[in-house]
């Protein structure tokens, strides 16, 4: 392979082999994460700077245990490695392998390496090889394998500057296959290759296996195929069968030529002691709460410091400017619109990067991997695939890459409960409506002297979302009558110190796709909300000033004047309007006009609620108004009884109709295109509306 311009290279490799931490250390902070063509499959791709100079683009391609696709994801390698125009078909691959277990990594490896791509193979975590008392011949294997191989250790970083070095030279092509493939179908393979003018017998070879999925073929390719299949009697079932077993016969003899065990004693690893307590039947559960329960207690504890700097910071500078600019529409506009819907999402940043922190943390360790595990035993008891798991944890910190995640699921019954279910869990985004009203309405107590109440109340909000899953799992599975259900096996890898610069990756990157991605939503409706609360029709807002020194008992002073006549403009606005419009069917829930506003704003986002509220606040506050948008909330009187607006009652029961209502447009895009069709969208966002009225209801009339 000789040096040019726009070299790509695809890492490829198994599960759990650390390819995405390898991926991390080549490229850094120079990632971009997209889609596939044509699909919804995320993309991940980063630039590399080589030794040489040169700037090579690297695909971080989806985990795969062979290039037989049993998913939408791994579908997606076998696309980009056997379809040579496709716009992410490598120059060179990278094949990550697991060097603690070559056995079952080299499977994928000797398929790609006889597509004759050129390819370096890597020998990730040598040093879990090394603890496994594992001594590998490298030279020997190299020569038996027929391909470079560098030794990393993605954990300290050992291994990158020879791979990059490895990257600029001349990688060249095997120059035979790893496992000759002509014996199975000689006949076929000759006239697939005549007929689309391939070279390598493996990828003609693919071509007659997997005809019928390969999407860059047409129509006539298909058939085509298939009648040279017929003529030569070729049966894909039996052949894959006896490639892989002759693979494996040939991987087999070369790792054990080449892998010693110094001490062949046998004894449970470290990895598997822990096991037996953080998979028990009854302590794994207790373990897994209890690291919830620490992450909530944490959101709170560690981030109320940094939030009250934020918040303090964006309240003093929206007053600066205020002072500072001439007064008028703009300056409204800037302070109460632009500012305030900026608090709305920069004060959350440290919570949120605290929960993706914690998330990190427990995959990079290997945690995540147990919790899934553990958790498939609750989740076929209620109708859900094992495969649902991932899908449901996921759903903690997005529901959109965790319904993406469905495709996993080989059952479309099973996957389509579990797309339907996943948006009960709570996501990262409730966490910023959460934490507002529970520091609202929830006193600063403690029980039993140790658990934080308001850490107790997030984490039964979360368990809350849970278990409207698994029931709703429930009773789909009679609705349904999803018969068959898929097998679920995943791999526990061995546990490992988290590598922190992978840690502050995802936080850095879930951070400012918060901020960026969502941040543009809430910000952009901050305005338009300022527009429609700043603006009326009518004689009530017209008129304004008159109607305020009316009902105004005589005496009262220019503040309290400017303060009805700021309240009597926004309720009588076009935001006002509307929030009356649909007043009385929220009222049983124990909600106003205002919060109706933010009820229907937040439809595009679920944090918007807080940029909704802080904006309305903001415009219906006096201009000198430095107070936070919790302090204005808490100051908020129920003009019906007298009392505090935001009472346990209605905080609570806004807690649970969030927790509950499909109160997001991504989400339900979402949906839609996994489902290919507006029928199931629509019943999960009437079904999950329904829910979460209901559970409301019940919420404020038990706390009234």
């Amino acid at each position: 392979m000789s040096v040019k311009a726009n070299l790509r290279i695809a890492l490829v490799g198994n599960p759990n082999s650390g390819k995405t931490t390898l991926f991390n250390l080549l490229t850094g902070l120079n990632q971009r994460t997209g889609n596939f063509p044509g699909v919804t499959v995320d993309k991940k791709t980063g630039t590399l700077k080589l030794p040489n100079g040169q700037q090579a683009e690297v695909v971080d391609l989806p985990g795969t245990y062979s290039i037989y696709p049993k998913s939408l994801d791994e579908q997606i390698v076998q696309e980009v490695l056997l379809d040579t125009d496709h716009p992410q078909h490598p120059d060179a691959i990278v094949v990550v392998a697991d060097a603690s277990n070559l056995k079952r990594n080299l499977l994928l490896f000797t398929q790609i390496r006889d597509l004759n791509i050129p390819i370096v193979l890597v020998l990730n975590m040598i040093d879990v090889a090394d603890r496994r008392q594992l001594k590998i011949d490298l030279r020997s294997l190299s020569i038996d394998l027929g391909v470079k191989i560098i030794p990393t250790n993605s954990h300290s970083g050992a291994g990158i500057d020879t791979l990059k070095s490895a990257l600029c030279l001349s990688l060249v092509k095997p120059k035979k296959p790893f496992y000759q493939v002509r014996h199975l179908a000689e006949k076929t393979i000759d006239e697939v290759k005549f007929e689309f003018n391939l070279e390598e017998d493996y990828r003609a070879y693919q071509y007659a296996q997997q005809n019928g999925r390969l999407k860059f073929l047409s129509s006539e390719d298909k058939e085509k195929i298939e009648r040279i299949k017929k003529e030569n009697n070729f049966y894909n079932v039996p052949t894959q069968s006896q490639e892989t077993m002759g693979r494996y016969a040939l991987i087999s003899s070369i790792v054990n030529r080449n892998v010693k065990k110094t001490n062949p004693e046998k004894k449970l690893s470290v990895s598997q002691k822990i096991d037996k307590i953080t998979t028990h039947r009854v302590f794994g559960y207790l373990i897994f709460l209890t690291i919830l329960m620490l992450i909530f207690q944490a959101i709170f504890a560690w981030a109320e410091g940094p939030m009250d700097f934020i918040e303090g910071s964006i309240s003093s500078f929206g007053n600066w400017v205020k002072e500072v600019m001439p007064e008028g529409v703009l300056n409204d506009l800037i302070t109460d619109g632009v500012i305030a819907g900026l608090a709305g999402v920069l004060v959350f940043i440290p919570q949120i990067a605290i929960l993706f922190g914690f998330i990190s943390l427990l995959e990079e360790s290997g945690y995540m991997s147990r919790a899934v595990f553990l958790m498939d035993r609750l989740m076929r008891n209620f109708g859900l695939s094992g495969k649902s798991v991932v899908p449901l944890v996921s759903g903690m910190a997005c529901a959109i890459p965790a319904i993406m995640a469905t495709r996993n699921i080989e059952s479309w019954k099973d996957r389509l409960i579990t797309i339907f279910v996943t948006p009960f869990m709570s996501c990262s985004a409730r966490l910023p409506v959460y934490t507002l009203l529970i520091a609202l309405v929830v006193p600063e107590e403690y029980v039993f002297g140790i658990f934080n109440l308001k850490g107790l109340v997030l984490t039964g909000l979360y368990l809350l979302g849970f278990f409207a899953a698994i029931l709703s799992a429930w009773v789909m599975k009679f609705i349904l009558k999803a018969k068959h259900r898929s097998y679920f096996i995943m791999e526990l890898p061995g546990y490992k110190i988290p590598q922190w610069k992978n840690v502050g990756l995802t936080i850095y990157e879930k951070s400012r796709t918060f901020v960026f991605e969502a941040g543009k939503v809430i910000v952009a409706i901050s305005i338009i909300l300022w527009v429609l609360a700043s603006y009326g029709f009518g004689d009530k807002f017209n008129n304004a000033e008159q109607y305020v020194r009316q009902e105004l008992p005589a005496g009262a002073s220019e503040e309290e004047f400017q303060i009805a006549l700021g309240a009597y403009k926004l309720e009588h606005s076009m935001a006002g309007s509307f929030g009356k419009f649909i007043e009385p069917t929220i009222t049983p829930l124990g909600y106003d006009w205002k919060i109706g506003i933010a009820l229907i704003t937040s439809f595009a986002a679920r944090e918007v609620f807080v940029g909704t509220m802080s904006t309305i606040y903001s415009i219906g506050a006096e201009d000198d108004d430095e107070r936070t948008i919790k302090e204005k909330l808490s100051k908020e009187i129920n003009p019906k009884t007298g009392e505090p607006m935001y009472s346990m009652a209605v905080g609570l029961s806004l807690m649970v109709f969030y927790a509950f209502a499909m109160q997001c447009m991504s989400t339900l895009a979402i949906v839609y295109r996994e489902t290919k069709g507006w029928k199931w969208p629509i019943i999960q966002t009437v079904y999950m509306t329904a829910v979460a009225y209901l559970s409301a209801l019940a919420t404020y009339s038990f706390f009234s």
